[in-house]
């Protein structure tokens, strides 16, 4: 508001002349008070007052209400009526700052703060203090939801597009495609689009923004597949790479923009193109082009092109120090982690991306159904292996059969359930020893089964089968013994 407004609303308004030596030194003041409470202190810039600070590593120190109490004791210095919110990301933690949450400050629960939390609240009785906000881990995006667009750090112009259609909250904005949005508005939708999902790269600390580092090249002709753009992705990085190196920094996110033309017909009329854009966030910031382009490539293979390519570009959007880690060749126990993610990713460019998975056990008592694979995206190689709390590896493992193979088993005379002989995959099994049977029974309100199991010792010293008899299983319709499998 201009001033005659605010002279209008408060007649006794008094107006100071705006002094940036004077708030710079403020702002350094007070930067450098916070670093009492953590080492990572970013002051906002153009935004005086604002300051983002790490939470990383408190827990040892009461965690983050204790970190927040801190904050707030040391800011309040400056203001009475200082805010603090602590988010994964910076754009919830600022939202949590305009959040409505007051108490009623008295003499007697300020002096219970100060003995209990530490806290030394300015103010005296009946001073009204905003409560730290904390939003919890994972849950940005829904704190945002109900957030109105206001409190997004957008282009003005972006926000009376989005109020004219309609959406007025950020959640509003989350729930449209990426693909539309940065279709209609381009990069800067996309950022904001980034920012209503509580995806914020801004951080305080060893991670941060830097200068753009991008390299942009254009097709002449459109490539309609993704072998050419794989080789501009190529000379990209290892341009970028280098630049990385002479400044010490490496890689942590990297964004690569490809765009599509959608000109359609021979009549010769201007071509109307739009902008794709994917990001790979790295495990460990890495400085090697050959690593960064196996992850590149296995994007690039699960990325359908709608169009053909016009343009390529590659980004650096986050970096990090530079390790100073060095490996030594005489030492067998060292390992390269930037060396594991390539052939990680290398193996999911040649065989899919479903061909890096890890067992994950469910609980259930039927044997088939007891662990199922699941996808893994990053996998995390230590470069030392720790011999004092390396697992013991079992001496032998069980190989399941999916699904079970049927099989005729010979009973024994005086017991008919216990199987004397087997035969299985055009072979008999000489039965030595058949220890049982043991019954696994269950799943009666989905798929109901009851079984008997044995584990069969093979006379002629081959694996030691698991085999089970199917008490539901009819006999004159079939097979009612089954192989489940064999250790090895």
């Amino acid at each position: 508001m201009t001033i005659a407004e605010a002279r209008s609303r408060c007649a006794g308004l008094h107006v100071l002349p705006w002094d940036e030596d004077l708030i710079a030194r403020d702002v350094t003041r007070a930067t450098a008070a916070f670093v009492r409470a953590s080492p990572q202190v970013t002051p906002a810039q153009g935004a005086p007052g604002l300051w983002w600070i790490g939470a990383n590593g408190v827990e040892s120190s009461g965690g983050e209400p204790a970190l927040a109490r801190q904050l707030a004791s040391i800011a309040r210095i400056w203001h009475p009526a200082a805010r603090v919110a602590i988010a994964d990301s910076c754009v919830a933690a600022r939202a949590g700052t305009w959040e409505r949450r007051s108490c009623q400050t008295t003499d007697s629960n300020l002096r219970r703060q100060t003995a209990d939390g530490g806290q030394q609240m300015a103010g005296g009785r009946g001073q009204t203090t905003a409560t730290p906000v904390i939003v919890p881990t994972g849950q940005d995006a829904a704190y945002l939801a109900p957030v109105p667009l206001g409190l997004l750090t957008i282009d003005g112009d972006l926000r009376d597009s989005l109020h004219a259609l309609g959406l007025h909250t950020i959640g509003d904005l989350a729930r449209l495609s990426a693909e539309d949005v940065e279709r209609r508005w381009g990069p800067t939708g996309l950022s904001a689009w980034h920012l209503a999902q509580g995806i914020d790269h801004r951080r305080p600390g060893l991670t941060r923004i830097d200068a753009p580092r991008s390299v942009t090249t254009e097709l002449h002709p459109s490539a309609e597949t993704n072998e050419p753009v794989l080789f501009l992705v190529r000379a990209a990085l290892e341009r970028l790479v280098q630049r990385l190196v002479s400044d010490g920094r490496a890689a942590a996110t990297i964004a690569i923009t490809l765009t599509l033309d959608e000109a359609r017909g021979a009549m010769p009329v201007p071509a109307r193109a739009h902008t794709v854009t994917r990001e790979i966030r790295l495990p460990r910031p890495l400085a090697r082009s050959v690593p960064l382009l196996e992850r590149c490539r296995a994007l690039l293979d699960e990325w359908p092109l709608t169009a053909p390519v016009c343009g390529v570009q590659v980004a650096i959007t986050a970096t990090a120090p530079l390790s100073g880690a060095q490996g030594d060749l005489l030492d067998t126990a060292w390992r390269d982690p930037a060396a594991a993610d390539a052939a990680f990713a290398r193996l999911r460019a040649t065989l899919g991306s479903d061909a890096i998975v890890r067992p994950v056990l469910h609980d259930t008592h039927r044997p088939e159904q007891a662990a199922t694979w699941e996808r893994v995206e990053d996998i995390t190689m230590p470069s030392t292996p720790d011999t004092a709390a390396a697992p013991l590896l079992p001496t032998r493992s069980f190989r399941q059969l999916d699904p079970p193979e049927p099989a005729d088993v010979e009973p024994t005379e005086h017991a008919p359930d216990t199987p004397r002989a087997l035969h299985w995959r055009n072979r008999w099994v000489r039965i030595r020893r058949a220890t049982g049977p043991e019954r696994l029974t269950g799943d009666w309100w989905t798929d109901t089964y009851a079984r008997d199991y044995w584990r069969i010792e093979d006379a002629d010293h081959g694996p030691d089968l698991v085999v089970y008899r199917d008490l539901h299983a009819p006999e004159p319709a079939g097979s009612v013994w089954f192989v489940q499998g064999w250790y090895d």
